[in-house]
C-alpha cells in the first residue's frame, strides 16, 4: 500500500483509532481482575527488535516544506516491532546530552531503553532496545496491582526518575543508580488534590526543575505535575508544584479545548507544553505552547504563545511525549513520540524538529 493510501486509510478511520482518547477506559478497567497484568505488559527484561522506516517529509501535501511555525522539520521514523509489548509510548527522556540514549515508558508499566542512530543529522534507526517491567518497592511488576499500570508521564532529575500513574493519580520515584530499569519504585507524597483528578484525565506530564540554574532559582528542586484535563472552577488546566521552595497549585489557561499530553523544560527557562485535542469530525490536532518558567508560582494562571500546530494533514499521530537536547552546533532539537494505543490503525512515530525561534 502506498504512503498516500495509508494516510487516507488512517484519516478515514481516525474516529475508531482514536476512540481511546475520546471515550473512558472504564470498561477496560472493570475487566482488569480477570487478568494478572495488562495485555501488553512485560514480565522480565528482554532485548527486542525495533524496525524503523524513514518519514522524509512532515507534510505529504508539500514535500518541500520544512518550516512549521517556530519549528523546522529534521527527520522522523515510523517504529514497528515483532515484540507484542512494544507500543503505547507515553513518556520519553534522553539519558545523555547528545540526543542518542533514551528512556521511554509505555502506558502499561513497561520501560524501554535504547539508542537513536543518526546519519547526516537525521534519525535512521534504533539500536540496543530493551523492554523491562516497572517494579514496585517489593521488586514486583507494578502491573500486578489492579489499575497500577496507566503510566503516562516521566520526569528526570539526574539518575532519579519520576513516573506519574494516571488512573490512581500517584507518583513513583525510581533511583536508576540502583540497577537502572531494575530499580524499585517508591510512591512519593503528593498533594491530596492530585488524588481527586479525573479518573482518565489525571496526571499526564511531569517536569523536574534542576538545581543550580540561575534562571530556575525560584522553582529549583520542584517537580511540576500537569493534569491532562483536570479543570479548576474557571475551566483551566490544573497543575501542581511538588517539593521545592514554594509548593502549591497553579493553572494553565485552557484554550480551544486542548488537553496537556507532556512538557519539557529548556535550558533557556522556557517550559514547552505539548497539547492535543480530538474531534470525531477533524481527527487529532497537536500543538506546542511556550510558558516562561518564571511566570509559574502557586496560585498563578499561566499562558503563552503557540509555537507549533499540526493535524492529520501532517505526519502526526497521538503525540504523547516530548524532550529536548542541544546539538554541538547550539541548535535546540525537540523530539516527540506517539502512543499508538496498541491499535493497528495508529502508529508509533518518533519526530525531530529544530526550534528556530
Amino acid at each position: 500500500m502506498s504512503t498516500h493510501s495509508s494516510r487516507r486509510s488512517f484519516i478515514g478511520h481516525a474516529a475508531a483509532g482514536f476512540s481511546t482518547l475520546a471515550l473512558p477506559r472504564l470498561a477496560q478497567a472493570q475487566s482488569a481482575p480477570k487478568q494478572t497484568q495488562p495485555e501488553h505488559a512485560v514480565n522480565e527484561p528482554v532485548s527486542i527488535e525495533v524496525n524503523a522506516r524513514s518519514i522524509p517529509s512532515f507534510e505529504p501535501r508539500d514535500r518541500s516544506r520544512v518550516r512549521f511555525g517556530s519549528l523546522q522539520y529534521r527527520s522522523g521514523l515510523v517504529l514497528t516491532s515483532p515484540h507484542r509489548g512494544f507500543g503505547g509510548l507515553s513518556g520519553f527522556r534522553f539519558l545523555d546530552d547528545k540526543g542518542e540514549r533514551f528512556l521511554a515508558l509505555s502506558d502499561q508499566g513497561t520501560w524501554f531503553t535504547g539508542g537513536i542512530r543518526y546519519a547526516d543529522g537525521k534519525m535512521v534507526a534504533l539500536a540496543d532496545v530493551e523492554a523491562a517491567p516497572m517494579l514496585n518497592s517489593e521488586g514486583r511488576p507494578i502491573t500486578e496491582k489492579r489499575l497500577w499500570y496507566d503510566t503516562e508521564s516521566l520526569a528526570r532529575d539526574g539518575s532519579t526518575f519520576y513516573v506519574g500513574l494516571e488512573r490512581v493519580n500517584q507518583i513513583m520515584r525510581f533511583d536508576f543508580a540502583k540497577g537502572g530499569t531494575r530499580a524499585r519504585g517508591e510512591v512519593i507524597a503528593s498533594p491530596p488534590a492530585i488524588r481527586k483528578l479525573p479518573y482518565n484525565k489525571g496526571l499526564e506530564a511531569l517536569v523536574f526543575v534542576p538545581k543550580g540554574k540561575d534562571n530556575n532559582v525560584a522553582l529549583a528542586g520542584t517537580l511540576i505535575a500537569f493534569s491532562e484535563r483536570g479543570l479548576d472552577a474557571d475551566g483551566n488546566l490544573v497543575a501542581f508544584l511538588i517539593g521545592g521552595p514554594s509548593p502549591g497549585q497553579f493553572a494553565v489557561r485552557r484554550t480551544e479545548k486542548f488537553d496537556i499530553s507532556d512538557a519539557v523544560l529548556l535550558a533557556s527557562g522556557e517550559l514547552l507544553i505539548l497539547e492535543r485535542k480530538f474531534s470525531w469530525f477533524t481527527g487529532i490536532d497537536i500543538r506546542i505552547r511556550s510558558i516562561p518558567l518564571k511566570s509559574i508560582a502557586s496560585g498563578a494562571l499561566v499562558d503563552g504563545p503557540e509555537l507549533f500546530r499540526a493535524d492529520l494533514g501532517h505526519e502526526v499521530d497521538n503525540m504523547e511525549g516530548i524532550d529536548a537536547h542541544v546539538t554541538p552546533e547550539g541548535e535546540t532539537v525537540l523530539t516527540m513520540v506517539s502512543d499508538d494505543n496498541f491499535s493497528l490503525l495508529q502508529r508509533t512515530l518518533l519526530l525531530q524538529f529544530t526550534l528556530v525561534e
